[in-house]
């Protein structure tokens, strides 16, 4: 005798069985109210930085190619461009978006998680939100909800998606993207998990572009936030998806997650921590895990020399301990394009010692090029560092020594980056950071308005305002 198996009708909801199920059921059932104030305000914060990436990073060969190819699609809609007066479909839109925000490792980072969730989520619910003139308050709600689903999904899914090259950002992306612009399109938890069924068949990317850069990891978190919206869309219309299709056999945390996957992460303690709380802005435009090494020395100069460089003959060696992960992911000292340079500790750590590693403009061809740079590269040594590699991937630590001609040694230890949630950036720091990306954009935009918007959003009926402000020059 057979038993017949039974399968949800198109617009239920999945099985309770299923951890994601009770995840979208929590979210979508969120009122203004159940949530924190202080999430609404880091919401804003996070907002603003990513904006400010935004504003730079569609300035960009990759973004502008990106933007350049949509446009030439003319894709019918109503979700801003950054930069262009015109408007063009919500997935369109936060592939462009999406792309801008992560075009020059300045985006957010999740730690624990680690997953950049502004770079993803904020062009989805800012091109969803447009689409459905929803208020300021509706899209900072979806923000805080992406960024939650953001950060559950990727601690669920372990660590073996990354160790095996996938990039979590473009992986995790699309289905918690889909989650963000689902609750901004007001659609049901029914509606809502199947878009997440749909978009977990959207998720890709592959870490290649560590050893051979390239601009493909530019438009990871692009695809992504474009695959978030199109799945929510999708499933409004009743286009139906698996309901395993995060948490069951073959789905997202099974494939990717494997052995590692922990699927309880998705629900544990939810409405009693909030992941848009724990956000590490990044204070330089390069790779998380290379953070503190140019922080420590960076000081390290300024005590020696304030704000003046060292010159190349004063320094003979630089030792940095760091993770097992970072060092086999991070020691190229000689990077061949932008993107290895930010990612390479050895290339960051002369520019920590003599020029500014905070300004975007060192990281072109002028600099990473440069021989006295590549010169002072090649005596930086890495090694794994048993502290730093004991805390990882929860804390992000580096052991730096300088060794001068002189003699003299400096030493210097962090386990917790500037920019992180146990050292965190004040609100003056987030609005110069943005203040600064919006000036080195040619994007003729009024930063100042646009911060205001940002910070008034709460109370705003529309994003009118603030979408004309964005779409200026």
């Amino acid at each position: 005798m057979s038993t017949a198996t039974t399968h949800p009708a198109p617009g239920t909801t999945n099985t309770p069985a299923h951890q994601a199920a009770r995840l979208i059921d929590f979210l979508t059932g969120l009122s203004a109210g159940a949530i924190p104030r202080k999430a609404y305000d880091n919401a804003k914060g996070c907002l603003l930085d990513a904006i400010g990436c935004g504003l730079f990073g569609a300035s960009q060969p990759w973004s502008k190619i990106i933007a350049s190819q949509m446009f030439a699609e003319k894709s019918q809609g109503a979700s801003t461009v950054f930069g262009h007066g015109a408007p063009l479909a919500a997935s369109a839109a936060a592939l462009c978006n999406g792309t801008a925000i992560h075009g020059f490792e300045l985006d957010d980072l999740l730690p624990a998680a680690l997953i950049h969730p502004g770079t993803v989520i904020i062009p989805a619910v800012l091109a969803a939100a447009e689409g459905a003139n929803a208020s300021g308050e509706r899209l900072l709600r979806a923000i805080i909800i992406g960024y939650e689903a953001t950060a559950r999904l990727s601690l669920a899914m372990g660590m073996q998606a990354s160790n095996q090259g996938f990039h979590k950002t473009s992986v995790v992306g699309p289905v918690a993207s889909a989650i963000a612009a689902g609750c901004v399109l007001k659609s049901s938890a029914a509606h809502i998990n199947h878009a997440a069924g749909i978009a977990a068949s959207m998720s890709s990317g592959v870490k290649a572009y560590v050893e051979g850069g390239g601009m493909v990891k530019r438009m990871h978190a692009g695809w992504a936030a474009a695959s978030g919206v199109r799945a929510a869309l999708l499933a409004r219309e009743g286009f139906t998806g698996p309901a395993g299709g995060v948490d069951g056999r073959y789905g997202l945390l099974d494939v990717f997650g494997g052995a590692t996957a922990q699927p309880d992460q998705l629900t544990q303690k939810l409405g009693e921590q909030w992941a848009i709380n724990d956000v590490w802005f990044k204070v330089y435009p390069i790779c998380g895990w290379v953070q503190g090494v140019v922080q420590l020395l960076g000081d390290m100069r300024r005590d020696l020399h304030g704000a003046q460089p060292l010159a190349a003959d004063q320094i003979k060696k630089v030792v940095v301990g760091t993770s097992r992960f970072a060092v086999n992911h991070n020691s190229n000292a000689k990077p061949t394009d932008t993107m290895e340079a930010q990612y390479s500790i050895p290339y960051c750590s002369a520019l920590a010692l003599t020029r500014d590693p905070g300004d975007p403009r060192a990281f072109d061809a002028d600099g990473y090029t440069n021989a006295t740079l590549l010169a002072i590269a090649s005596r930086v040594e890495t090694r794994v560092d048993d502290e730093c590699d004991a805390v990882y991937p929860k804390r992000f630590g580096s052991r730096v020594q300088l060794h001068l001609e002189g003699g003299e040694v400096k030493e210097a230890l962090t386990l917790d980056p500037h920019g992180t949630p146990a050292d965190p950036c004040s609100a003056t720091e987030l609005t110069a950071k943005f203040t600064r990306l919006a000036a080195l954009s040619p994007l003729a935009v009024d930063s100042a308005a646009i911060a205001r918007a940002v910070h008034q959003l709460d109370g705003a009926e529309s994003l009118r305002d603030l979408s004309r402000l964005l779409r200026a020059g």
